[in-house]
């Protein structure tokens, strides 16, 4: 498909048609941060726990800037689970609980960001992602809240009122849009069990798994939101994600340098 021929279909179609799509899926693939990784801080699993677990993974993190350039989003953890309770009680809608879950996320993005401030390291916010290169020429690395900004637009659920988008799910969207290096999620667990293994002791590890057999399997309790395997399954660069324990040192160093720890799960 010719560039005359894409604008013809674009301004001659509507942007449902089905000729119109195949052609714009036509067009090659541009990777914007193509060496940039993209690192999950969990909410609960790590910024939870205090100095004890966040200390020395900010040390890590400011370590690996030497070979690294990274992205590095928060989730909201155990504070953003109160507040869904108490605006699902007050019979608040989805687009609300996800403005409330942002809120959360961005006060552990603040937090991180003050850790790691004195290393020049920026936190931004999903209006000054256009300045993105120059954060990451200059400091090597940014923070942002891992909430995508779906505000009111977010996907209604379909049980429930819990947002299905959430900080898993905006960091890997993030790291899609920008056709990153890597997405890895940073959690409290060696990665994805056949069960929760802190309540479960039959509990087994999975060490590389597709997305499909994840979905076929359905799991009662995952590790990342279900949303993120249904992205990956359309996505066009990342198309695997690692989970690793963030609480055992030097996991972040290995799995950053593309070495197979925890848990990898593939769209293929």
């Amino acid at each position: 498909m010719t560039a005359g021929g894409l604008e013809a279909l674009l301004t001659s179609r509507t942007l449902s048609d089905p000729e119109l799509m195949a052609a714009t899926d036509e067009v090659p693939d541009q990777r914007i941060l193509p060496d940039v990784s993209v690192l999950k801080i969990g909410g609960q699993s790590l910024m939870d726990r205090g100095r004890a677990a966040v200390h020395p993974v900010v040390d890590e993190l400011v370590a690996a800037r030497a070979e690294h350039r990274m992205l590095i989003g928060t989730g909201g953890g155990t504070r953003a689970r109160h507040a869904y309770s108490l605006a699902a009680e007050l019979g608040l809608p989805t687009g609300v609980l996800s403005d409330v879950g942002s809120a959360v996320a961005g006060q552990n993005a603040t937090m991180l960001g003050f850790l790691m401030a004195r290393h020049g390291v920026p936190v931004i916010d999903a209006g000054a992602l256009g300045a993105l290169p120059l954060h990451l020429a200059e400091a090597r690395a940014a923070i942002f809240p891992g909430m995508p900004p779906y505000g009111m637009w977010q996907h209604v659920p379909a049980e429930g009122v819990i947002p299905p988008y959430r900080t898993d799910a905006g960091c890997y969207l993030v790291a899609e849009a920008y056709g990153c290096k890597q997405m890895i999620f940073v959690k409290d667990e060696d990665g994805l069990y056949t069960a929760n293994p802190k309540t479960d002791a039959s509990a087994t590890l999975i060490e590389r798994i597709t997305v499909d057999e994840l979905i076929e399997r359905d799991f009662p309790d995952l590790v990342v939101e279900r949303p993120v395997l249904e992205l990956m399954r359309r996505a066009r660069f990342v198309r695997q994600i690692q989970v690793i324990n963030g609480l055992k040192p030097g996991l972040i160093t290995r799995a950053l340098q593309g070495e197979h720890v925890g848990t990898i799960i593939t769209a293929a």
